[in-house]
């Protein structure tokens, strides 16, 4: 059977694989993103703080991610829970680390501006800080969300969702008739999964990433 009578036999099967794959990116991204923000404005005032989040955040990404699911799987169990975990805690470190860099980065004259036009400091945070910090953390998201990709389709080493499972049952059978075709449309298909949401977070960064920060009543900080 050829690629493309592979593709068409399989499709339904296929698409549904990729809803999965993306849907538990998706998932897995939001919790790290949300996690990963919040850690860092708690960790980025103290120096000692914000250096273990950083230095803990090399050292998990330098952790096999094989390892990490099957050391999930006796606590948790098979399926989607060792994967969202797995992904959530990868998908953490570095949007951890560049909240941490980015608001460290933020000119302090800018903070003393906002400050002097009345600005409480949640308000600073949600109208200069962050939003000065915003452009290298959706680069971490990013990047994170690549990495994502592939280590879901890991996961289906512990029974996880998406297109992981068609490339493990292709090479669980590497003299079978499909073994190639299995390999390479779970290949594939990640490959495009990932420049769709990349895609994305390009138009997400359109969207959100302006050209200044206007202060209440309209002056640009």
């Amino acid at each position: 059977m050829s690629f493309w009578e592979y593709l068409g036999d399989r499709h339904q099967q296929l698409l549904t694989d990729a809803g999965e794959q993306a849907g538990i990116v998706f998932l897995s991204m939001v919790m790290a993103t949300l996690l990963g923000v919040l850690t860092g404005l708690v960790t980025c005032r103290s120096e000692r703080a914000g250096s273990l989040a950083t230095t803990a955040s090399s050292a998990v990404l330098a952790l096999p991610a094989l390892a990490v699911i099957g050391l999930l799987v006796p606590v948790v169990g098979l399926g989607t829970a060792p994967t969202v975990i797995a992904l959530t805690l990868f998908g953490l470190m570095p949007v951890m680390r560049s909240t941490v860099v980015g608001l460290r980065a933020v000119d302090p004259s800018l903070v003393e501006a906002a400050t002097g036009i009345g600005m409480s400091r949640p308000m600073r945070l949600a109208r200069v800080e962050l939003p000065l910090a915003w452009p290298p953390i959706l680069a971490a998201i990013r990047v994170s969300t690549r990495m994502l990709m592939g280590i879901a389709a890991i996961a289906a080493y512990a029974s996880g969702p998406g297109l992981g499972k068609e490339i493990f049952r292709g090479l669980a059978f590497p003299d079978g008739e499909n073994a190639l075709n299995e390999v390479l449309a779970g290949t594939l298909g990640i490959i495009i999964l990932t420049l769709l949401f990349d895609a994305a977070y390009v138009l997400v960064g359109r969207l959100t990433i302006s050209g200044g920060i206007r202060a209440p009543g309209g002056t640009r900080v």
